[in-house]
């Protein structure tokens, strides 16, 4: 099976087709339209359970998801929800997350609902056996949901979970990678802070700069360790006009030249002294503490950015920058939420829990508390919602912009697509982090990938 990814411009059609015909007034009464799953009675209780990665980090991610279970515990008294986060020692825990539901399936009791990333679909859907939301509740159900009361889903983001014609999960929380920088830096090293750098190069030169006029790191690219998974490297790797794996999804592409290019040019910021050299959690919290003047990450962080630079420093966000006359090409990061379990009443209330966490009133906390894009992202120009504190606080600006030109975050197949991942990302992180040559480091990864792809 391979996933079906529609050109951006027909889903974009078939959204405005949908919403002007209220939603499928010629459809007929089939049960792929209408859905399988009863309604809950309205006595009826029932317990469920939902892992999510985000409660394995603290601060606001775990404050933000207890205020959104407590809500919808107060709209839906009859459900019970168990929130829990996956089960490992892992620091990142979206790490831990397959491995620890797999375990569970094992054991008999897997979570009834879970956040689970991009990266990971072809495995959710394949192996974990995530229900196909618009056979379980029907297809105007589906679209319904990402209409919304007022606010639809951006036409790029309501795809991500979609896979052979069928929509597996609902698009959760995700961002594109974008360039903070701070400001106070660039003036000390006698830079322009309202002209942030727009080309690879001009970070390169920015980097150094500010790395000998004020002592402090360049720049720091979160997207060179194996911690930090694969999805802001393949942005890299297609800005500059390449894949990590072919479009058929049955060779792998990291050893081309676009995806050398990239490692060697990151390779040469750590040479040069403009990138220090800093693990994934060890770069984050060095530019939240100011010594670093630019960092591409992703939106999730930005709260601890926020609370790092207030009254020390001038945080500033900008777009992903480009490789020469390229276009930038960003791609996403994040989760959707999906259905594991078989029971019909379980599978009623955990569809009634992905709607509430992903209304227009979640992505209110959502996107105010921890700086996740609002996958409706027409809230953010309703004064009334969220126009005004987006007008205050003009960090998530351009990453909005860039689900203009987003493309998705591609999962890897097979029942090794994590070792494949691995493997790119360890030749990667040895690249540009302990010097090693380019061309032969991702030839001889990609050899070893190319062992572990399913026969075609």
């Amino acid at each position: 099976m391979k996933r079906t990814v529609p050109r951006l411009g027909l889903v974009f059609a078939a959204a405005l087709a949908l919403s002007s015909c209220g939603l499928g007034g010629t459809v007929t009464d089939s049960p792929a339209t209408t859905g399988q799953v009863p309604e809950l009675g309205p006595d009826q209780k029932v317990s469920i359970v939902f892992e999510s990665y985000n409660y394995g980090l603290a601060g606001a991610w775990t404050d933000t998801f207890n205020a959104l279970i407590d809500g919808f515990g107060k709209k839906f008294p009859n459900i019970k929800v168990t929130a829990q986060k996956p089960q490992g020692n892992s620091p990142n825990p979206a790490t831990d997350t397959i491995s620890s539901i797999q375990n569970q399936m094992v054991a008999g009791h897997p979570p009834d609902v879970a956040q689970l990333g991009f990266s990971d679909l072809d495995f959710t859907i394949h192996q974990l056996q995530a229900k196909p939301l618009d056979e379980l509740f029907g297809k105007q159900a589906v679209q319904a949901n990402f209409d919304g009361a007022r606010f639809h889903y951006h036409p790029r983001a309501r795809t991500l979970d979609d896979w052979d014609g069928h929509t597996y999960g609902v698009p959760f929380v995700f961002s594109t990678p974008v360039l903070y920088y701070n400001a106070s830096l660039f003036t000390a090293a006698g830079l322009d802070p309202a002209k942030p750098p727009v080309t690879w190069q001009q970070v390169a030169d920015d980097a150094k700069a500010i790395n000998a006029k004020t002592g402090q790191g360049g720049v720091y690219i979160d997207c060179l360790t194996k911690s930090a998974k694969d999805w802001c490297f393949q942005s890299l790797v297609r800005s500059d006009g390449g894949r990590v794996i072919s479009e058929d999804r049955r060779s792998l592409t990291y050893a081309d030249a676009p995806a050398v290019e990239v490692t060697k040019l990151a390779q040469d910021l750590v040479t040069t002294g403009a990138m220090p050299k800093l693990a994934q959690k060890q770069g984050y919290e060095a530019f939240a503490r100011g010594e670093v003047g630019m960092i591409l990450e992703t939106s999730a962080i930005q709260g601890t950015f926020v609370t790092g630079a207030k009254d020390k420093w001038d945080l500033r966000a900008a777009p992903m920058p480009r490789y020469g006359d390229k276009p930038a090409v960003p791609t996403n990061s994040g989760a959707g939420l999906h259905i594991l379990t078989s029971d019909p009443a379980k599978q009623r209330a955990a569809w009634e829990l992905i709607k509430y966490l992903t209304s227009e009133q979640s992505y209110v906390k959502i996107s105010q508390n921890i700086g996740y894009l609002p996958l409706r992202s027409e809230m953010m120009t309703d004064p009334a919602v969220l126009g005004s504190w987006a007008a205050e606080n003009p960090l998530l600006a351009p990453n909005v912009a860039q689900l203009a030109t987003m493309e998705p975050w591609v999962s890897l197949p097979g029942n090794d697509y994590l070792q494949i991942r691995d493997g790119m990302m360890d030749a990667v992180e040895s690249i540009v982090f302990q010097g090693k040559d380019p061309q032969s480091t991702l030839a001889a990864a990609r050899a070893e990938g190319a062992k572990l792809l399913p026969a075609s």
